[in-house]
């Protein structure tokens, strides 16, 4: 696959270019990421569905500006698809012909059906989830997925779109709850299509509506953490908010904390998305950042393996070490640390009595503990935190993601930064359990940096962890001391500590 892929993605509402580059096979991240708002199907709903000029001559000049861009990146794969707004224009067809003559750029037009599986591959991909229903409200179509057990069992695409009840009912100048009467209708006659077995308590809210919708939820509970992605809530907390919004003028929408460009089409995709939620039963959203564009992505970079990353694999995690290459890279002693962190896990479980329940976020911590020193080594652990923060993005919950974070952001004797953890603490596990898992972190990074590949075991009896090693541990001695404890215990350290014979400076 192409080092640098750019994905162009021509919706009803919205046109928008992400390139990724890759760092290895299975490392990618994002370098560019532009947005316009052609509307390329505006009028086209009462226009028997025809592609209208103001709408062509914005998609054009953006596609041109789109272009530009790629050509600056040195892009070495572009790939374009359009949605509903082209598929259903009887003059959709002679629009990529024109483009592709005038500008030289290939459009694929996608079924609802396709659309609605490059959502579902980025969703199983990039979430931490293994089934439920994607939901994606276009301007002219809302596309599903139903995921089991990793996998995509199948896709669906209704007629409903932002765009096309805005224009059928909302611009119509009636009543808020006349419209809102009959654009239920509508869309419950749509919704009389789906399959039965679309059922599920988990909703993955993919597209410009649920994104909308999830921020504005985010600030109404001031939520901690300023990430979208991986954003969960409950619909039935959450359900006087939800279903306000149709039923408000376009002037009042303000007071829901919504973004402004967004108003012209939330109240129609947040009707959809209620009734859509309400149809199949769903209990929890789950809100993603992600949808088509990582979706065609992901469908040429996974090809070969089932259009699913390897299990255990995360692909936030590789791309951090591609890009942030730790000091020590060799797979052995990586995995040589990875075992310390674990043993130490197990051996103190007597007192953490915890079921080894947070190790894989404790390894994951402790296999990226070097990348803050590839901006600089003064205050690495900091940098690690902020690194870890931004880019640990996929396959992550939040939870996972601010504890992780904070394991990289402890640094010598302390074991807990107070005011990080009273900022984030509803997202945390305990404080005593921060402490222990802290301990852990630091003491491994400790004893790895100055063990020079020495075979380290430990027992813990009698509130005493002894560490036995085949080698000098002489520079981890000192900082161990001074290490705080999550309780009162003593540390001993037994290692190869002996002078060599030297006769001439009377050492025996």
């Amino acid at each position: 696959m192409a080092k640098r892929t750019a994905i162009i993605d021509i919706g009803s509402n919205s046109a928008r270019l992400v390139i990724f580059e890759k760092t290895s096979r299975y490392g990618f991240h994002l370098i560019c990421e532009q947005k316009s708002k052609v509307r390329i199907g505006e009028g086209a709903y009462e226009k028997e569905g025809y592609l209208q000029p103001i709408g062509i001559k914005r998609a054009y000049l953006t596609l041109k500006s789109f272009l530009y861009t790629i050509d600056k990146y040195q892009a070495n794969r572009t790939l374009c698809v359009a949605t509903s707004a082209l598929r259903d224009a009887p003059n959709g067809k002679e629009f990529v012909k024109w483009i592709q003559k005038e500008l030289g750029l290939y459009i694929k037009i996608i079924d609802g059906n396709k659309e609605a599986e490059f959502g579902g591959v980025a969703a199983v991909n990039l979430l931490p989830i293994e089934e439920g229903i994607s939901i994606d409200i276009g301007g002219g179509s809302s596309d599903m997925t139903l995921v089991k057990n990793g996998q995509i069992l199948d896709t669906y695409s209704l007629n409903l779109g932002t765009v096309r009840l805005k224009e059928l009912f909302f611009d119509k100048g009636l009543p808020p709850e006349i419209i809102n009467q009959k654009a239920k209708a509508y869309i419950q006659a749509e919704l009389d299509h789906l399959p039965a077995h679309f059922k599920h308590e988990l909703a993955i809210g993919i597209g410009g509506t649920a994104r909308t919708l999830s921020k504005g939820i985010m600030k109404q509970v001031a939520y901690p953490l300023d990430k979208l992605h991986a954003f969960t809530y409950s619909v039935k907390k959450h359900k006087i908010y939800l279903d306000a919004i149709p039923l408000s003028s376009a002037k009042n929408l303000k007071r829901f904390g919504l973004k402004k460009n967004r108003y012209d089409t939330i109240r129609e995709g947040t009707l959809i998305f209620n009734e859509i939620l309400d149809h199949i039963g769903t209990k929890t959203v789950i809100s993603s950042a992600v949808g088509v564009r990582e979706g065609v992505f992901l469908s040429q970079l996974l090809k070969d393996d089932n259009l699913k990353f390897p299990n255990s694999l995360n692909p936030s995690i590789v791309s951090l070490l591609d890009r942030f290459k730790p000091l020590v890279t060799i797979e052995k002693k990586r995995k040589t640390k990875l075992k310390l962190a674990s043993t130490l896990y197990g051996v103190l479980q007597k007192d953490i009595n915890d079921n080894k329940q947070y190790e894989k976020e404790l390894l994951w911590a402790v296999k990226l503990s070097s990348i803050g020193q590839t901006l600089t080594i003064y205050k690495s652990h900091q940098h690690a935190f902020y690194i870890a923060m931004h880019e640990l993005n996929y396959g992550f919950t939040h939870e996972q993601i601010l504890l992780i974070s904070s394991l990289l952001r402890m640094h010598g004797k302390d074991l807990l930064d107070k005011p990080l953890f009273a900022h984030y603490k509803p997202l945390l596990p305990p404080k005593q359990t921060i402490l222990w898992l802290s301990f852990i972190y630091t003491l491994t990074v400790l004893l790895h940096e100055a063990s020079n590949s020495a075979n380290i075991t430990f027992t813990y009896e009698n509130q005493t962890l002894r560490i036995y090693s085949n080698k000098p541990l002489y520079l981890a001695k000192e900082k161990v001391k001074a290490l705080k404890k999550p309780i009162p215990f003593a540390i001993i350290i037994e290692d190869e500590s002996a002078l060599p014979k030297n006769k001439t400076l009377g050492i025996e």
